[in-house]
Formats: C-alpha cells, structure tokens, sequence
C-alpha cells in the first residue's frame, strides 16, 4: 500500500513539473539580450544605411565638383575655345574626370553660359514645380575676357527611405537629389 501511494504521488508530481518549469522558465533573463536586439536592430540598421548613402551622396557632390574644377579650366585658358570644343566634347572632358560613379553619358548634364557680370549670374537650382530637371543647357564658353558660368548637373538616386530619410536627402521628384557643380570665372586673355 505504501509502494502505491509513493505511485500516485511520483505521478502527480510528474505532472505539475512541467507546469513548474513554465514558470520558472518565464522568470529567466537568458535571451533577452537577443529580443532588446531584435527590437533595436531595425532603427539602427536604417541609422547606419542613412548615414552610408549620406556619405556617398557627398563624396559624389565632391567628385562632381573636382572634375568641374579641372574640366573648367579648358575654358578658363581658352584651350575649348581654340580648338572647337563642342557640348559633347566639353561633357566628355567632364567625363573623363569622374570615372565610375556617375552615368555619366546618359544622365550628367553641363551647361555653360556667359554673363554680363558675377552678380547678375542665375545659380538657382533648374528643378520645376513638379521636382523634375529642367533640360535647358546651352553652350557658350565664351571670348577672351568674358565672365563664364559652367555648371555640371547630376541627378543622384536615393536609395534608402527608411524612416523618412529620403524625403531629407532627396530634393526632386523620383527619390532623387540634384549634385550640382558651379564655377565661376573670367576668361584670360588667349590668343
């Protein structure tokens, strides 16, 4: 009889155990590293892929300044002048400065003009009320003297839109920004 009751009671206690561990299961701290990770990890992922295209957006600005500085200066010196650059010319000297990060064939645009004086020169930016770029480039480099305005346009895609970061990284429609290099100059005198 004894033997029995140690039965029933090894029997029963078989079953609260696994509602015991339940409990006990519930008040350990193990994993909750891995769950606070599981909740942060989204906002710092998008974090970090905002900063990284922020990054690339001005290293591109950078280089797109550069090779409008460099380019520029075959008009500056009337070296485009003397030997009949055209746009395109003009566009692949601008080109072969930037090398891979721009498609730069298809979608850079330069746009070079004289102006009366630096004050009266128009250096908004050329995006429409709908956010799209206004195509209007024309190519003037200029005489000997003259004040010369060369801007080099790009439309940079902005890839990340987590969290609302592509509204404030991109200025155009199509979650695009407007990389756009100036320089300003006045022609030397070249014969």
């Amino acid at each position: 009889m004894f033997r029995q009751i140690k039965m029933k009671l090894f029997s029963a206690a078989k079953r609260v155990l696994p509602m015991r561990s339940l409990v006990e299961l519930r008040k350990r701290e193990d994993g909750l590293a891995a769950v606070e990770f599981a909740m942060v990890a989204a906002p710092f992922l998008a974090l970090m892929f905002a900063i990284i295209e922020t990054c690339f957006i001005f290293f591109a600005g950078q280089t797109l300044e550069n090779a409008t500085a460099d380019a520029s200066r075959l008009i500056l010196t009337g070296q485009a002048q003397t030997q009949g650059f055209s746009q395109t010319q003009f566009k692949q000297a601008v080109c072969a400065r930037v090398f891979a990060m721009f498609d730069c064939q298809n979608k850079l645009i330069v746009d070079v003009r004289t102006s009366a004086s630096f004050g009266s020169t128009d250096m908004t930016k050329p995006i429409n009320a709908q956010g799209n770029l206004q195509n209007n480039q024309v190519y003037q480099p200029g005489n000997a003297g003259d004040i010369v305005v060369v801007r080099v346009m790009y439309a940079w895609p902005v890839y990340v839109s987590l969290l609302g970061v592509s509204t404030s990284l991109s200025d155009m429609a199509g979650s695009k920004r407007l990389l756009l290099a100036t320089a300003a100059f006045r022609n030397e005198p070249y014969q």
